[in-house]
C-alpha cells in the first residue's frame, strides 16, 4: 500500500485518543503480505498489542497460539478465505481487509464465511472507529454501520445498484434493516 505511511501519520492524534479509550490493552492480529500495511495498522493500533505476520504458516500458528480480541485479515497473498475459516472457528471476530480482492464476491465470500466486516484498504485511517464498533457490538458482524459509513465506496467500485442486483446482497441489506426495525434495536 503505497503512502500507507503517510495516511497513519496524519491521522495518528485523532486515532490515538479512539484507541485509548475501547480498544485499549486489544489483543490483535493483523495479516498481510505488504510489510507497509503491517507497520500502518500497528502505528494506528497503538495502546493494543498487536501481533502481526506476513503469510499464511506464520497467521495460521498465531491463530493457534493465542487468543485475539479481533482479528485483521488481507485476502491475496495470505490465504486470507482459509485463515478466516480457522479464525471463525477459534471464535475470534474477523475483519477482511483488503484492496485488490476488493469485489461483491468477495464480500458475499467473506458475510458467508463468518466475517464481521469487510474493510477497503483505503478505509486504514478509520480503522479504529471500525474496531470499537467490533468491540461495542461485542464481536458481532457490524454490516450496517460498515455499510452507512462506507457505502459511497463500495457503490463506485460495485456501481451504484450493486446491492439490488445480487439476491443475496438485496436479501441480506433486507434482513439488516428488520433488525433494526425490531423491538429493542
Amino acid at each position: 500500500m503505497a503512502g500507507g505511511r503517510n495516511i497513519s501519520m496524519k491521522n495518528a492524534s485523532k486515532n490515538r485518543k479512539l484507541v485509548q479509550s475501547k480498544l485499549r490493552d486489544k489483543v490483535i492480529l493483523v495479516v498481510d503480505d505488504e510489510p507497509d500495511v503491517l507497520e500502518t495498522v500497528s502505528e494506528i493500533l497503538a495502546g493494543c498489542t498487536v501481533h502481526k505476520a506476513s503469510d499464511y504458516e506464520t497467521a495460521v500458528q498465531l491463530l493457534l497460539s493465542y487468543a485475539y480480541d479481533i482479528v485483521i485479515l488481507d485476502i491475496m497473498g495470505v490465504r486470507g478465505f482459509d485463515l478466516l475459516k480457522l479464525s471463525v472457528t477459534k471464535s475470534f471476530p474477523t475483519v477482511m481487509l483488503t484492496a485488490h480482492a476488493l469485489s461483491p464476491g468477495a464480500l458475499k465470500k467473506a458475510i458467508k464465511l463468518g466475517a464481521v466486516s469487510f474493510l477497503p484498504k483505503e478505509a486504514i485511517p478509520d480503522l479504529p472507529s471500525h474496531l470499537e464498533d467490533v468491540v461495542i457490538g461485542a464481536g458481532k458482524p457490524v454490516w450496517r454501520k460498515l455499510f452507512e459509513r462506507l457505502g459511497n465506496i463500495y457503490d463506485k467500485r460495485f456501481g451504484p445498484d450493486w446491492k439490488e442486483k445480487d439476491k443475496f446482497f438485496k436479501e441480506f441489506v433486507a434482513e439488516l434493516k428488520k433488525e433494526d426495525d425490531s423491538p429493542g434495536s
